[in-house]
């Protein structure tokens, strides 16, 4: 043979090993340019597979991996989109994430996941949204989310938390949207918030919080929607909301035991525009709550006796055109009897 003959066959031979590197996995099907999507959901897969380097998007939903085992991912360096859902997780190992450093979607939802070893998020520097609702976490330890610094959107609804604790959030200083909804909570700690006081929407509902976690909440500055529906708390204390009042537009309250607003509970609060107070024993708003940005306003009104100043009222009646409303400009979650 030839040198011209040598180096052809060469080439041809490393062409071939590029093919089968850059192949599609079996079960899969790829495609986008240069296979960057990869999809194997539901395709009974227990082990990660191995994938072309160019991958952007995997989606491995519906698959049966019990754990996330060390350097599981570290291969895929160019990965954006990675799709663990209903995957049967019970447990992510640590460094499970390793080399991940363009990652920017993870989701993780309806799967397992009671444990989460210290390190699992190790090098995922770029992730911005984080999907880990709908598993069995009991708690998240300090430090746990500290890799996240780009960490914008944090879904841990549906989970067993019960508690937050001071440095929960450390290094996940630009987080703004975080839900909690329907887990165990009982209590935020103070400076449970402190690392995250950027926050714009915090959802808190369906927990059990039986008092308002006045000294937690008092640590964030923007908070533009705050959940707490469905708590068993009776009172809102003084200035609860003062700290990040200028911002808020949307607070849900409705199905708790609320009994009674402290005098100055809205102390501060300018912006209001959306209250849910429903289905709860409320008999009496404070003559400070902020009526005069108000755009939906729902009240339990068989039991709340209502009294506004004439000029709120008409404020809020212009704002708010219902037909024959139990009261001037607010709508009720019990309709008006018929005349």
């Amino acid at each position: 043979m030839n040198r011209s003959g040598f180096f052809l066959s060469v080439l041809s031979l490393l062409a071939c090993l590029a093919s089968i590197t850059q192949a599609c996995p079996p079960s899969c099907h790829c495609h986008g340019g240069d296979l960057q999507h990869v999809i194997c959901d539901n395709a009974g897969l227990q082990k990660i597979p191995k994938v072309p380097e160019q991958t952007r998007l995997l989606n491995l939903q519906k698959n049966n991996f019990p754990v996330l085992p060390t350097n599981g991912f570290r291969d895929m360096k160019k990965l954006v989109s990675l799709h663990l859902q209903s995957s049967r997780i019970k447990e992510i190992s640590t460094g499970a994430f390793r080399g991940l450093k363009s990652l920017v979607y993870l989701y993780l939802t309806d799967n397992q996941i009671s444990v989460i070893k210290p390190g699992a998020f190790d090098d995922l520097s770029e992730l911005t949204y984080l999907y880990l609702d709908q598993n069995k976490i009991p708690d998240l330890p300090k430090g746990l989310l500290s890799p996240l610094v780009n960490l914008f959107i944090l879904h841990l609804g549906s989970n067993k938390i019960q508690e937050l604790k001071p440095g929960v959030f450390n290094g996940a200083k630009d987080l703004r949207w975080l839900y909690l909804s329907d887990n165990s909570l009982t209590n935020l700690l103070p400076g449970a918030l402190e690392d995250v006081e950027n926050l714009a929407v915090l959802h808190l509902d369906k927990n059990q919080l039986s008092s308002y976690p006045v000294s937690a909440m008092s640590k964030l500055r923007v908070l533009e929607e705050l959940k707490l529906s469905h708590n068993p708390i009776e009172v809102i204390p003084d200035n609860a909301f003062q700290s990040f009042g200028r911002y808020l537009q949307t607070l849900n309250l409705d199905n708790m035991k609320l009994k009674k607003f402290a005098d100055n509970a809205f102390a501060g609060v300018t912006m209001l525009k959306t209250a849910h107070l429903e289905n709860n024993r409320l008999t009496q708003l404070p003559r400070n709550f902020p009526f005069d940005k108000m755009e939906t306003l729902t009240l339990s009104p068989k039991r709340l006796a209502l009294q506004l100043p004439a000029s709120t009222s008409a404020q809020v009646r212009h704002r708010v055109p219902l037909p024959s409303p139990p009261f001037p400009g607010v709508s009720s979650d019990v309709p008006p009897s018929p005349s």
